[in-house]
């Protein structure tokens, strides 16, 4: 596993001091796993040397990470694929407006005839060693911000009202991602923001969606990857210039789209599942169809794809 980590990093030019950095972390930590059910290769690993050059710096000397950036632009993926590197189990916390301090930090329960604590999400990942990764984190409310600050800062540690203080595991980080703009964001204050460093995650490419195809269908043709990555690009770009929402731009209903092209589905079917349909509103909804008719022909067959 070590080796497969570290080739996966030397093969994107990541720096010979920082692979032996990632190699010594993971030695000093070894002995130290717990809930390794937990640390898991990704299905989609990131690509792109810069970023996790800057990544893995901060992880290394203890900072905690956070990353910002339009829709789809690999902020989960990159977050899951550094917890595989450094081999530490990943804990999600999917912020939302109603969440509180309890999701996070823990609920009182009865067991054996006595009141102890059941650990929320925080606290476990505290006590592992783990990578907390705080998903849409500019969705948290006061109640759980209140925690973030305790658990982000230097003490690294966490007060539990009627419990003993956690102490975070050394080898514990937080990974957070945001989008902005969304229904139920905000501004994130100063005091969280200077508990990161700061990643502003760049839009995909061409290089990028060629990786990720390569990655997740090996046998597509040439043709057809053209295809499907200039269909992303095109959205892309006029959803950067306002000619459409981002509701189509959607990696994810791509990648949905060609899992069920490999199924026996019709290419221009898929398409219209994993892209077009995610508009609602009509005049968008055509412009998204024309850009996937010029690009998906409607008489494409899963033998044109793979």
């Amino acid at each position: 596993m070590a080796v497969e980590r570290l080739n996966f990093l030397r093969r994107q030019g990541v720096s010979e001091g920082l692979l032996r950095g990632v190699e010594d972390f993971c030695r000093a930590y070894e002995g130290q796993k717990t809930e390794t059910d937990r640390v898991q290769k990704p299905e989609v690993l990131f690509y792109g040397r810069e970023i996790l050059e800057m990544a893995v710096a901060a992880l290394l000397e203890g900072e905690n990470l956070l990353l910002t950036g339009e829709k789809a632009t690999g902020k989960n993926v990159l977050a899951e694929t550094l917890a595989w590197i450094f081999e530490r189990p990943a804990y999600t916390v999917s912020f939302h407006v109603d969440m509180g301090s309890a999701e996070l930090i823990g609920t009182d329960t009865f067991r054996n005839n006595e009141v102890t604590l059941r650990e929320g999400s925080i606290s476990r990942c505290a006590r592992a060693g783990g990578f907390g990764i705080l998903d849409e984190i500019n969705m948290a409310k006061n109640d759980a911000v209140s925690v973030l600050h305790a658990v982000l800062d230097d003490r690294r540690m966490i007060d539990v009202p009627g419990y003993d203080r956690i102490a975070l595991h050394p080898a514990s980080r937080f990974i957070g991602t945001m989008n902005s703009g969304y229904a139920g964001t905000r501004e994130l204050n100063e005091a969280l923001v200077s508990r990161f460093l700061v990643i502003d995650m760049p839009m995909q490419n061409e290089e990028t969606l060629n990786y990720l195809m390569d990655t997740m269908f090996p046998g597509m043709n040439g043709e057809a990857k053209k295809a499907f990555v200039g269909l992303y690009l095109d959205l892309q770009k006029k959803a950067a210039q306002a000619e459409i929402s981002t509701k189509a731009l959607d990696l994810r209903g791509l990648i949905g789209a060609l899992r069920t092209v490999r199924a026996g589905l019709s290419p221009w079917q898929a398409v219209k599942m994993g892209i077009v349909n995610k508009c609602f509103d009509l005049y968008e909804k055509e412009i998204v169809q024309d850009v996937a008719m010029t690009r998906i022909p409607v008489d494409w067959s899963k033998g044109d794809v793979f």
